[in-house]
């Protein structure tokens, strides 16, 4: 069990005051400056709105974009993303979300995105939009929307290339760290029980 583990399990069993919190710490990529929870408005799969700002706030928000047709980036980033979040202990699993935004919204529909997900985790999300609401949030975050690259191999249709980035909202609704492709499910969990403890500043 790794040292913030620890902590984390300590301060909550014992109702100890927190302990401080060490960006320094982590070991993903951390952004030298914070960016905010980005408030963009997209659907739910019943095509009830999703207020991602005001829904999500105050809790550990993972926040990716992309395709259940993805051959690589999107699978692996799912994958490695529940197996770190399952190896937390349950209160703290509850208090993680992940948000899976389509950016293949002609293809990926309600039925197609909750059968894919569940497959890494039932509890993950998925949000979709129009083509001009899914580059207002993709823009929000300085990220390129994606785009029609080309085939994929044996007639499954077409390809797109998109971010890969991987975004941490921490509670504090603010992301000090963005995951890339290839980043490993060790890195994950370590850094996981860290994020959780970005508070507010009193």
């Amino acid at each position: 069990m790794t040292r913030p583990t620890i902590l984390l399990l300590l301060a909550a069993a014992c109702g100890a005051a927190e302990p401080p919190v060490r960006l320094a710490d982590l070991q993903g990529p951390r952004l030298e400056t914070p960016v905010p929870r980005p408030g963009f408005v997209l659907q739910n799969l019943d095509g009830t709105p999703f207020h991602f700002r005001d829904q999500t706030r105050g809790r550990l928000t993972f926040l990716f974009f992309g395709y259940i047709n993805c051959p690589d980036v999107c699978p692996l980033h799912m994958a490695n993303l529940a197996g770190a979040i399952r190896a937390l202990p349950a209160p703290q699993r509850s208090a993680v979300q992940v948000v899976f935004v389509t950016t293949d919204p002609e293809r990926d529909t309600p039925e197609k995105l909750r059968e894919w997900l569940a497959r890494f985790d039932p509890g993950f999300l998925a949000l979709t939009g129009s083509p001009v609401a899914l580059e207002t949030a993709q823009r929000a975050l300085a990220m390129p929307p994606a785009w029609k690259e080309g085939e994929l191999p044996g007639g499954r249709g077409y390809a797109l290339a998109h971010s890969t980035q991987l975004w941490a909202f921490s509670p504090d609704d603010s992301a000090h760290a963005v995951y890339p492709w290839g980043v490993t499910r060790e890195t994950l969990s370590h850094d996981l029980p860290i994020l959780l403890l970005v508070r507010p500043s009193r």
